[in-house]
């Protein structure tokens, strides 16, 4: 690794950390009712949708009336990008002439977005118009960001309000999430790359003569809008096949710098909205050290196998990767990608080293928590919050306590729920995958590469990732719907109870603190959450990862 290149690795955890502070005070004071800047224009706007959707803000919804109008919310959106992809063929904005398409590919497909997964079993530019890229998938990008944050907001109501039965209307919190936060910045963000040079158009395909002589393909349309709110909604689909290793995608360093930076945004800054609502910005920091941590822990394991890899020793391994961004930027952008719920890719993850890939995938199996997906991350870290606050108070004999409430058996019974239910679904997905003709024809390798393509895919649909390892051809029926099911488990499986966690600590009293206590700002606590997060992992998570990636570094070692 050059000394620019370490720089650079500085340069994106300081802007990351500052851009964290200033955008979490920002989203604080929208969540809360707050004047902001933007309130002149966006306020109007805001009221407008509000009267046109028959909703009033200030009627408030208890939590299992706030979970069904979620649900109901979601499954329209299911139906309608579903019904997109079926009929686009008939459909105007189709310059391609590109026919509707296939049932049980665009089950998966409108799943993957409305779920926040963007997994894509498909090429963009061979199979989806721009009508469905847009009014299908880019609509989705935002509201699925958007309902990611709002049920992170509907949980911390829940933890400070006192003897309430109420969470926030989820109509309101969807609205100012689109409108205050996302098309602001994807706003600004497409601006700047199309400046950049990703393109921006609603051409046909266009034909280019080769150095070589033989005629190109170049596929266009309208990339840089998609491309802004995939990032910054940790949504990840690529408008392209080859995702963001595309030149039309990623063209410039400062583009990849701006994109990667963008993955990690917004759920970076829910921290620090998180400790701003509930009164002590601490709570925040705490939590955003335990995912920096977890986050740079695996950045590091992962450089260090990918630039050992090599068998001279002497040069880093380039399969897989654009030489125009290099190693570290592509491990960079791997580890970015799968910390957050986010499924582009710079550089192709089967190709890394194993030990490298094999982090990449503990960064989904860990729950998508270190930072994780939009609202998604900060939701699922608080689960595990929760979880270490019971242990610390099993070690001492005390009822556990967060933020002044107790946490008793019904909450913990929901957060393992969250936990498990989409871990059943990688492991017990990834076994049935290995079983069957079907799971097993479509590998692009055997052995313990061919089960880490398996794993892989059924780590990222549970997870609502949508990366993909590469290698396996998911385009199949049984792929499409057996990784359709594990994502919509995986993001309801983890919503539902969390909403029923909300609803619960709303309802009780909460208590000063005393002098036993458990802080839960601390060094210690951002340790033992850390440790609960990673022992739980692996419990859960090492048996698959030992036969998959650890199997094969040791081999490629020897």
């Amino acid at each position: 690794m050059t000394t620019g290149e370490l720089v650079q690795l500085v340069l994106y955890f300081g802007v990351l950390t500052v851009g964290a502070a200033l955008l979490g005070g920002y989203m604080a004071r929208v969540y809360t009712g707050q004047r902001t800047w933007l309130s002149p224009v966006v306020q109007p706007l805001e009221n407008i949708i509000y009267r046109l959707a028959g909703v009033n803000p200030s009627h408030e919804m208890t939590w299992r009336s706030y979970a069904a109008a979620l649900l109901s919310f979601n499954v329209l959106g299911f139906a309608v990008v579903f019904a997109l992809q079926l009929a686009q063929g008939a459909l105007p904005l189709n310059p391609a002439g590109l026919l509707g398409v296939e049932p049980a590919l665009a089950f998966n497909t409108a799943t993957s977005f409305m779920t926040n997964t963007n997994w894509q079993a498909y090429g963009g530019e061979t199979t989806l118009s721009a009508l469905t890229q847009m009014v299908g998938l880019g609509v989705q990008n935002f509201v699925s960001a958007a309902t990611g944050m709002a049920v992170v907001i509907a949980l911390t109501r829940g933890l400070t309000r006192r003897t309430s039965q109420t969470l926030g209307t989820f109509w309101c919190d969807l609205v100012r999430s689109v409108v205050y936060v996302l098309l602001p910045l994807s706003l600004v963000l497409a601006l700047v790359l199309v400046s950049e040079g990703v393109v921006q158009n609603f051409n046909p395909p266009t034909e280019a003569q080769a150095l070589n002589g033989q005629v190109q393909t170049l596929p266009q349309g309208p990339a840089a809008s998609q491309v802004a709110i995939k990032q910054l909604g940790t949504n990840g689909g690529g408008f392209f096949n080859v995702n963001s290793a595309h030149p039309y995608e990623n063209p410039t360093p400062l583009s990849n710098f701006l994109q990667s930076l963008s993955i990690l945004l917004i759920p970076a800054a829910l921290t620090v909205t998180y400790g701003r609502i509930v009164g002590d910005s601490r709570q925040g920091w705490a939590i955003f050290a335990a995912m920096a941590a977890l986050l740079l822990a695996g950045l590091l394991v992962m450089l260090w196998a990918e630039y050992n890899t090599h068998p001279t020793g002497l040069l880093p391994a380039l399969e897989g990767k654009e030489v125009r961004l290099g190693v570290t930027n592509s491990i960079l952008w791997a580890s970015v990608t799968t910390a957050a719920s986010n499924g582009s890719v710079n550089a192709m993850i089967s190709s890394t080293a194993p030990l490298a890939g094999g982090i990449a995938m503990l960064n989904i199996m860990l729950g998508e928590v270190i930072f994780g997906g939009v609202g998604a991350g900060l939701y699922g870290m608080l689960i595990f919050v929760l979880l270490t606050v019971f242990i610390a108070g099993l070690m001492v004999g005390r009822t556990p306590e967060y933020l002044g409430k107790k946490v008793e058996v019904r909450e913990i019974q929901l957060a393992i729920a969250a936990v498990l239910l989409p871990s059943a679904c990688i492991l017990l997905g990834s076994a049935l995958a290995t079983i069957t003709l079907d799971g097993l024809s479509n590998r692009a390798s055997a052995g313990a590469h061919g089960l880490s393509e398996i794993l892989y895919a059924f780590a990222s649909a549970s997870g609502n990732n949508g990366s993909a390892f590469a290698g396996l051809n998911a385009n199949t029926t049984f792929y499409n719907l057996a990784l359709g099911i594990c994502m919509w488990v995986g993001r309801f499986g983890v919503i539902l109870p969390v909403l029923a966690i909300a609803g619960s600590m709303a309802a009780k009293k909460s208590a000063p603190p005393s002098v036993g206590t458990f802080p839960t700002h601390g060094v210690l606590f951002v340790v033992l959450l850390v440790a609960v997060v990673l022992i739980l992992g692996a419990l859960t998570f090492f048996p698959a990862l030992a036969l998959g990636p650890i199997v094969e570094q040791l081999a490629l070692a020897s």
